[in-house]
């Protein structure tokens, strides 16, 4: 078959006698023989482009011999150029807001420093019965097993990939090397409930028990975090995000910035200055470990308060009945996004700017299409290539009163 347009979520649009397919690593335009790993019979199907007839200029070797048709499903765009990635991801965004928001968003997505390959700072593999370690392959709970992950940071992912993980019930090993070079391997049950928890320092040839917190760089600040809990996975994406959310934000002294999904503090505490003593910074988490690590980022700034809850309409309208009209709104959501309703009350708070960082452009369209609906447009957008080698986005908005 011919491919179409690519589609959110790593696959391009084709179709076949009438019906829809769905297929994986193929580019828009080829000429294609696609095997059918998945028949939803009066719906549509999932292909896999096992042999190329006519290929796009964009096509290239891929760089991990683990990747492919049946292989690792890690990675959505190993066969395509870093350029032809950005186009693609641009694509994407641009045809979300179009479809769930109804506007039409001249985008280009920005390519961080260090190129596509190594990049990937924390990681989770699979575990398979025999104690090796890999990921799975696409839609499946099959282990691949890896000697190693091209995507990932050396140290990362020779941590884990380098030996056999024979713990009782081992299922997962998250990993994550921080600025200061030091690994921190856990080790999850088959359930995703951690077993153990080990640090290694540039240099050691022995592991040994976890100290403190993982150390991060960005903004000009040094921060703590989980030694494998939430940052973002590009090295220089927190920088990027964070010189977007304050380019966007533009906040002055005396305003007074909400900052939900805080995290460990990143966005709160690089804004926290702009508002000076005279304002106030209001950071709210629901993750106990990411509240201390902000409690312990943010503590030089008076002006900055870290508040553990949910994120949720009916907390966001008790506090905001508390804290009474912020200037700014910086939301950093998880993968689904806000969600109309937060997006209404945050709306209705009457902020003069929302800034909206998203990781799914699905979500992002959906929920500004909520702020659109009571009174609220999409300004200015920035789109990232945090996660090269993948179908992922990430996404700086600001939304400003119509």
């Amino acid at each position: 078959m011919t491919v179409g347009p690519v589609a959110h979520g790593g696959h391009c649009v084709a179709r076949h006698e009438g019906r829809v397919v769905f297929v994986r690593h193929a580019l828009p335009g080829e000429r294609v023989v696609v095997e059918v790993t998945e028949d939803r019979q009066k719906g549509f199907c999932r292909g896999d482009a096992v042999e190329v007839l006519e290929a796009a200029p964009e096509r290239v070797e891929r760089p991990c011999p683990y990747s492919g048709p049946g292989l690792c499903g890690g990675c959505d765009w190993q066969h395509v150029s870093h350029a032809g990635q950005l186009g693609l991801k641009a694509d994407v965004v641009r045809e979300q807001l179009s479809r769930l928001a109804g506007l039409d968003v001249d985008v280009t997505v920005e390519a961080l420093p260090g190129g596509p390959l190594r990049w990937r700072s924390r990681a989770r593999f699979a575990v398979d019965r025999t104690g090796s370690p890999g990921l799975r392959r696409h839609r499946s709970h099959d282990v691949v097993p890896l000697d190693d992950c091209p995507i990932t940071a050396e140290p990362a992912a020779q941590a884990v990939l380098a030996r056999r993980w024979l713990d009782a019930g081992a299922g997962a090993v998250d990993v994550a090397v921080d600025s200061a070079g030091v690994v921190t391997t856990t080790t999850l049950d088959r359930r995703g409930r951690p077993l153990d928890t080990q640090v290694l320092r540039p240099g050691a040839e022995v592991p040994e028990e976890p100290a403190g917190r993982a150390q991060r760089t960005a903004g000009g600040r040094d921060w703590e975090v989980e030694g494998t809990g939430f940052w973002q996975v590009h090295p220089a994406a927190a920088d990027a995000l964070v010189d977007a959310v304050l380019g966007f934000a533009a906040v002055q002294p005396g305003e007074t910035v909400l900052d939900l999904y805080a995290g460990a503090g990143l966005f709160g505490g690089a804004l926290a200055p702009g508002v000076g003593a005279a304002g106030r910074v209001v950071c709210v988490e629901s993750d106990a470990a990411a509240c201390a690590a902000a409690d312990v980022n943010l503590a030089d700034l008076p002006q900055a308060e870290v508040w553990q809850g949910d994120v949720d309409a009916p907390g966001l309208t008790e506090l905001l009945g508390d804290l009474g009209r912020p200037d700014v709104v910086v939301l950093d959501p998880p993968r689904a996004g806000a969600g109309e309703d937060v997006s209404r009350v945050l709306a209705g708070s009457g902020a003069r700017a929302v800034v909206y960082v998203a990781c799914d452009p699905a979500s992002l369209a959906r929920d500004v299409a909520a702020f659109a609906g009571v009174g609220y447009r999409l300004a200015e957008l920035r789109a990232f290539d945090c996660f090269p080698m993948t179908a992922h986005v990430e996404c700086v908005a600001l939304l400003v009163r119509a």
